[in-house]
This record gives structure tokens, sequence and C-alpha cells, in this order.
């Protein structure tokens, strides 16, 4: 694995190949972030959480009912100290019993809102995830071609987990902070506006180094993210390219390379953790030192009433004092409105690494969400297509003024056989690319018996094509399944007349459940050559009009490669063919071969005349079996 990163608090240098995990035509984009809104990626979470009405206001009942039984607490608490202070007539038992049942009532309905929460977060994290996945499957296969292929399942995975948990633990909370607060000032003012006046004066602090520190943590959370994502990006390439690691020694130098993106995200995490951290602290050093200045007030005040003698040096101080004097109880209750008042501060500042991180997580995952989508605005139908092609005059760059195909002109009959060839790099596979419009031209047109492919529904274009790739895509489901992937509804008797055709049913009758064998992963429980023959096979049942083959027999050993050329010329009968191949051998029989040279077409001929001109297939042709390189 080519080591391709700089230092990790750098940007990584992203390769310039096609459809290869972080590489791509556009790989310059990668990792440039763009400046983010917190109120807008808010706003939109909100959104999501109002899909789950009954859940939304089921919850946020349950946190009113509590934060009010909840508030209730200090004025009993009050109440029984007057009564054991002798200040209040009423009973002591019945009050205890009262307070009893509250904190019960509290404790039952403490626990349904936990659950109410997980049921709330659950719900909107399904909606989200549902939502990211349908836009990542609608997005053109430029997107996919130019970001990490670990990044974007970062953001399905760790990114939405954040937004989970943030949802289950914080909006509560949040809601429940609100009502807290505004009942707890409500009632402090009842008791003694002046005492919470004395209450307010650490609020500002409060604000003011919540404020300052929230500035510097968010930029930490942010990058914390996305050194994740560089991390999954790097994990996914090392175990999709592990035996290219191996055969080329290369363990070492991705350890090392691993090691350095996480020890960047350890720092990263670190830094996120501790600014994080020491918010709570200070916000509860600064609600102690307002706590303090209540109890110095009420107790000052408290003494008017317990001491007559203190009553009367407190009037020469002032009458002001005397009118705002109060009882025991009250400062019990005042100080316990003041928790109420300073918790909702706390809370927040407890929860706001994990907010950050949530929040960060959701702008991340809104970014793919904000992505264009692959344009389709193609209205013409094509079943009754025969599947002529038409390149006129095709220009095409994967980055601009880096030109791949250049005054491309080609005219395919229907029903014809087409090998395309030239050196590496030549623009072969970018030919396949634009004609099923996974990248759009830049200049002429691509038609179809006539027709734009632009004014064709890309559904409809598609199905009219089936395409073997040299690499061989398969899923974790049956060998049966994989057959019929491209044509829905294929019946047992089609998916085994395909693997005739193919002569896969040489190697699927010798396994025990045949048809029905599960495949694992990208079908490594088979060998290279049976896993091509599987995607021949799909092609096959997919019954195309136009048949591409993009080194279609690369992985087959030379005696299975000539049986199957045998099934492809069968297959390709009556279908517009186009086949890419560097061995020149198995396209002898094609009906033109077209030689591309750095995007333009050079030569164009049967196999014998183009032989015969003595040009560039005829070197190409030659060098192969001379066994010199041209």
């Amino acid at each position: 694995m080519q080591n391709n990163r700089k230092a990790p608090n750098e940007r990584p240098i992203v390769p310039m190949h096609p459809g290869r995990g972080p590489g791509g035509p556009m790989g310059a984009r990668i990792n440039r972030e763009k400046p983010k809104n917190i109120k807008k990626t808010l706003f939109r979470l909100l959104a999501y959480l109002g899909k789950s009405k009954l859940e939304l206001i089921l919850l946020l009942s349950a946190v009113i009912v509590t934060a009010l039984l909840t508030l209730a607490g200090p004025a009993l608490q009050g109440e029984a100290i007057n009564i054991i202070a002798g200040q209040s007539n009423r009973k002591l038992i019945p009050l205890l019993l009262f307070m009893l049942l509250v904190y019960a009532v509290l404790s039952l309905v403490t626990y349904l809102q936990g659950r109410l929460s997980a049921h709330l977060s659950q719900k909107t994290v399904y909606n989200l995830r549902k939502d990211l996945f349908e836009k990542i499957s609608r997005l053109s296969i430029k997107y996919t071609d130019t970001h990490p292929h670990g990044d974007i399942m970062s953001r399905m995975t760790n990114d939405v987990d954040n937004i989970s948990t943030a949802v289950s633990q914080s909006i509560s909370s949040l809601f429940s902070c609100v009502v807290t607060l505004v009942g707890a000032i409500s009632l402090m003012l009842f008791y003694s506006p002046f005492m919470t006046l004395i209450s307010f004066i650490t609020v500002p602090l409060s604000m003011f180094v919540s404020s300052q520190l929230a500035k510097k943590m968010r930029k930490y959370f942010v990058r914390r993210q996305v050194v994740t994502g560089q991390l999954n990006a790097h994990v996914e390439e090392m175990v999709t390219g592990y035996k290219t690691v191996m055969a080329f020694g290369k363990e070492r130098a991705s350890v090392e390379q691993f090691k350095e993106i996480s020890e960047e995200l350890s720092r990263c995490g670190i830094k996120a953790n501790i600014s994080g951290g020491v918010m709570g602290p200070l916000m509860n050093v600064i609600g102690n030192l307002g706590y303090v200045l209540v109890a110095i007030t009420g107790g000052f005040l408290a003494l008017g009433q317990l001491n007559p003698a203190a009553a009367e040096k407190i009037a020469v101080i002032g009458p002001f004092l005397v009118a705002n004097a109060v009882s025991v109880g009250t400062i019990q209750t005042i100080v316990g409105y003041t928790k109420s008042v300073t918790r909702p501060v706390n809370e927040i500042a407890n929860q706001y690494a994990q907010i950050l991180t949530a929040v960060a997580g959701a702008e991340r995952v809104f970014t793919i969400m904000d992505e264009e989508p692959e344009t389709d605005n193609g209205q013409e139908k094509c079943a009754d297509m025969k599947g002529s092609i038409d390149f006129c005059h095709v220009d095409f760059s994967y980055l601009d003024g880096h030109p791949v195909l250049t005054d491309f002109d080609l005219h395919v009959k229907a029903g014809e056989k087409i090998a395309l060839v030239g050196a590496t790099g030549s623009g072969k596979t970018t030919v396949v690319n634009l004609l099923m419009r996974f990248y759009e031209i830049n200049g002429g047109a691509i038609k179809i018996d006539g027709v734009d492919i632009r004014d064709i529904q890309k559904k409809e274009l598609r199905q009219l094509m089936a395409i073997v790739l040299q690499d061989t895509v398969l899923f974790s489901d049956t060998i049966a399944s994989n057959i019929c992937y491209g044509r829905e509804g294929a019946t047992e008797e089609d998916i085994a007349f395909a693997a005739s055709v193919s002569g896969a049913d040489r190697f699927i009758s010798r396994l025990p459940m045949k048809y029905e064998t599960l495949l694992s992963e990208q079908g490594s429980n088979l060998s290279q050559g049976q896993r091509q023959l599987l995607a021949i096979t799909r092609a096959v049942v997919a019954d195309p009009k136009i048949l591409i083959l993009d080194e279609a027999t690369s992985n087959i050993d030379t005696r299975s490669e000539m049986q199957i050329q045998s099934a492809l010329l069968k297959l390709m009968e009556n279908r517009t063919s186009i086949v890419i191949a560097h061995r020149l051998s198995t396209i002898r029989d094609a009906d033109r071969i077209v030689v591309i040279r750095a995007g333009r077409i050079i030569e164009i001929g049967n196999h014998e005349e183009l032989l015969s001109k003595n040009g560039e297939y005829a070197k190409l042709y030659n060098s192969q079996f001379a066994g010199f390189a041209t």
C-alpha cells in the first residue's frame, strides 16, 4: 500500500485514481473544511426530532412533571425546617408523608422519561441513518470516487452514534433545564426577591466563562471527528488491500501510518476531553460561590426573626434589611432553588463536550446530505432499442485541463462486436463509464439508436446493458441471489441456463449447497476465477442489448478461458458488444478493433487489416507474442 499521507497535522495527499478509495479525479476536494453553522445544524436535528411527534410530546410532558416535582422538593424541605424551628404551625408527619409520595412519583416519572428518551433517540437516528443511506445510494459515481470510503462509513456509524447518544441524554436534560430554570426563578422571586437578586450575581460570570470556553472547545471536537474519518479510511484500505500490503512487505509501513493517524487522534481527543471536562468544574466553582453568597445573606436576614437584639441592630443598619427578613426554612428553600438555577448551567457545561461531538458529527452527516445527487433529466424509454451506439466527437476530462478523451468519434452497429485496445491510461474504461453515464461528457454526444443518452432515463439506459469488470463484485448472499442481481424475477431455470452458458455450473454443482451456497464478503470463499465466472453468469442472466466486458477473462486460467470464450461468443450473438482486453489474443474475432492512444482513435479495423498496416496495433500484438516491449 502506498504511503500517500503527510504528517498527521497536515492534510493527506490524495492519489488521483478514479474509483479507488480515497483517490479519484476530484481527489483534491477531500478534507477541505467549510465554515460550520451550529444553529443551522441544530435546527436540522430538531426537524428530525419533530418526525416522532408522539414520543416527543410524551417526553416533554414527562420532563415538565419531573421538573415540577423537583421544584416542589426545596419548598417542602423549607416548610419542614420551619416546623422543626417552631416557625410554622403545620404538622410534621403529614408533610413528611407527602414528601415521600412526591419523591416516589418523581422516581417513577424519571424512569418513564428515560424510556421515552431512548425511544425518541432511536427513532430519530433511524430516520437520520435511513435518509443518509438513501442519499448515498443516489450520489454520483464521481462522489464515491473522490471521497475515502472509510470516511463515508465513519459518518454512517460513528457520527450517527454520537448523535444518538446526544439525543438520548441531552434533549430531555436541556428541556428540563429550561423548565426548572423558569420555575425556580419564579419561586425564588415569590419567597425573597432580594435573595434572588443576590443569587444572580454569579450568573453573568457563568455565561462569560462558558461562552469563552465554548469557542475554544469546538475546533477540537470538529478536528477529532475529521481525524476519526481518516483513521477509518486507512483501516478500510488496509483490510481490503491486505494481500497487496503483505505481498510488498508494507506491513510495518502501514502500521506506522496507522500509529501516526492514531496519535493525532489521541492528541485531538485529549485536547477535546480536557477542554470539555474543565467546563463542568469551573461552573461548579462559580455555582458554589453563589451558594455561599446566598447562605451568608440569608443567615444575616434570618437573625431578625430569631434574635430580637439582632433585629434591633439590623434595623439600625437599614429598615430595608428588616423588611426583607426571612425564616430559616426560607433560606433552605432559596438555597435549594439556587441549586436549581445553577444546575442547568452546570448540566449544560458537563454535557457540552457530548453536544459538540454530536453537532460536529451532524455537520459531517448533513454535508453528505447536501451533496448534489445524481441528476437524471431523461424522459425517453428504451424498450424497443436495438443497440447501435454513436460516439459523436466526445470530449471528456476528470480534471479540468487534463483531457482523457478528445474528439472521440465512433459508430457501432447493432449486434456488432467492438474491441477497445490501447496502453494503460489511454481511455478505454472511460468510454464505458461515459456510455453508462457514470460520468457526464464535457462535449459532443453519445447516442443509442439515434437517441442522446442524456435524454434516456438512467435506469432504463443501464437496464439495456450488462457489464463484467476486471474486479469482480459479489455480495454476502447466496450464489443464486448474486447471479440474478442484474435481473429481478429471474427463475431457477434462468439461473441454471446462465450458469451452463458461462460454465459456472461445473464448480457450483460440486458445492454442498449448490446455488444456495452462502458467499462470504466479496465471495472470498471462492477462487478468483470462480468469482469471475459468477460475474459472467450474472451478465448472461441479465439478457442485455449491449454487453460490456472489461478484462472479463483476465483472472481465468488459459484452459477455462478457452471454454468461456466459446460461451461468450454465443452470448454476444445478436448483441452489441464492447470488449476491453489487454490480452489481444482474446479479441482476434472482433468485428472491429479500435486502437486508442491518449484519448484519441488512431486505428480501426479487424485483426488482419490492422496487422497488415503494421501500425500501433501490430506493435502491441507483436510485443505480446515476440516477448519484447515496444
